[in-house]
């Protein structure tokens, strides 16, 4: 069964879809390398990278800024999702299916959330709460972020939205009649459950942090797993509480 899904993910939509998740986290590490350790800086201009991280209080900043939380939702969540795709594929062998078209639904979703963290973003700066590179400048702000993020790991939305995560096959056998389009919002809008709090504390961590997106899909990837995740989301969620609180009290 596992060869099966292995040779299955080697035809050529599957490695488009690899090949996309490369090049975005690709994007993402010239993003968050500074100029002078860069050799394309030559290329590409010296500093185009570093000025596209730079948060300006205009038109233009915010598509900059709402560009960025694409590429990072991109890179960060379709990661999380291989499972669920794999899932929807091998219902090919019974039935037709549209792969891309479930995953223009899912990413539809995502790229919504990323007009909304882009919107967030740019309010926080203009009031002073962030620095041009996004990040949070207030530590107290930082700790009710993380608190609240926290908090969230405990709520029955993030149960109910993890529970569907975790059986793909479940999922889909439920609304399949609906169409791959409404399958792919319908499983993005899932995943948005589970995750937009955790995306969120970019703004901790900052935005551009090549080590916490890495780490912060990592965390995504495990929670997803039903053999892994329930052990991960409320230890998870306690650390989150605590070190809110620290950064909140101290």
């Amino acid at each position: 069964m596992i060869s099966e899904q292995v040779r299955k993910m080697t035809q050529v939509h599957w490695i488009v879809l690899f090949l996309s998740i490369s090049i975005a986290w690709l994007f993402l590490y010239l993003l968050s390398v500074p100029n002078e350790l860069r050799l394309l800086s030559k290329i590409y201009g010296a500093n185009f990278f570093n000025e596209f991280c730079i948060i300006t209080p205009d038109v233009s900043g915010f598509f900059q800024i709402f560009s960025m939380w694409i590429l990072m939702s991109a890179a960060m969540m379709a990661p999380t999702a291989l499972p669920a795709f794999a899932v929807y594929e091998e219902l090919g062998d019974n039935v037709e299916i549209n792969l891309l078209r479930l995953l223009l639904g899912y990413l539809t979703v995502w790229i919504v959330f990323s007009f909304f963290a882009a919107v967030s973003q740019m309010a926080l700066f203009i009031y002073g709460y962030l620095d041009n590179l996004g990040q949070v400048t207030s530590s107290k702000l930082s700790g009710l972020i993380l608190f609240f993020a926290g908090l969230y790991q405990f709520t029955s939305l993030k149960q109910a939205c993890l529970a569907k995560c975790r059986r793909p096959l479940t999922f889909f056998m439920q609304y399949f009649e609906q169409g791959p389009l409404a399958n792919g919002l319908r499983l993005g809008a899932v995943c948005l459950g589970c995750c937009w709090a955790l995306m969120l504390i970019s703004f901790v961590g900052g935005v551009m942090n090549l080590a916490f997106m890495g780490l912060a899909t990592f965390l995504m990837i495990i929670e997803k797993l039903p053999q892994y995740g329930r052990f991960l989301t409320m230890p998870l969620g306690l650390i989150l509480i605590l070190s809110g609180l620290n950064l909140f009290i101290f």
